[in-house]
């Protein structure tokens, strides 16, 4: 063999190599982190009969989101979901921290949950279900015809009371 020949044979392998590491690393997971980045340290921190509003907010940061009725209650929200191209997102950790406060300002409680409350709902089909009649195509198309000016049709249009 001569010395372009190895060269030749030593490029081929690498191109090879290259192409099935490329493809390999196009179908490694992607993980994305989403809402608030859970700092244990800090979350533990957070003490019912202690902190306040203002603590917590120090500590933790804005919540993700407060509650609207009820017992004032700050919200921290952390998803982390894992993808293969081409599919949909699957959720991989989840965790809710949610704070309560008493009328004064001050922490009443704090409760964790997981991905024991996490619920996966698929949508059964690509429609709708209505109640009521099914329309075909040509009803729907020719479903009109007669009806313009018929009793009870409604007033309107050109002549129309």
């Amino acid at each position: 063999m001569t010395t372009g020949q190895k060269i030749w044979k030593n490029v081929a392998r690498v191109a090879v190599l290259t192409a099935c590491g490329t493809a390999l690393a196009g179908c490694s997971s992607i993980r994305e982190s989403r809402g608030y980045v859970v700092d244990n340290v800090l979350l533990t921190s957070v003490q019912p009969e202690i902190d306040n509003k203002q603590s917590v907010e120090g500590t933790l940061g804005r919540p993700t989101f407060t509650s609207q009725f009820g017992e004032p209650t700050w919200y921290y929200v952390s998803s982390v979901t894992g993808r293969k191209p081409f599919v949909r997102p699957r959720i991989r950790t989840h965790s809710v921290l949610a704070v309560q406060f008493d009328e004064a300002g001050n922490v009443k409680s704090v409760e964790r949950s997981g991905m024991e409350q996490v619920v996966d709902l698929r949508p059964d089909g690509d429609e709708t279900p209505t109640l009521g009649r099914e329309r075909g195509f040509l009803e729907d198309l020719f479903g009109n015809i007669g009806t313009v000016g018929a009793p009870g049709a409604g007033a309107g249009g050109p002549g129309g009371p």
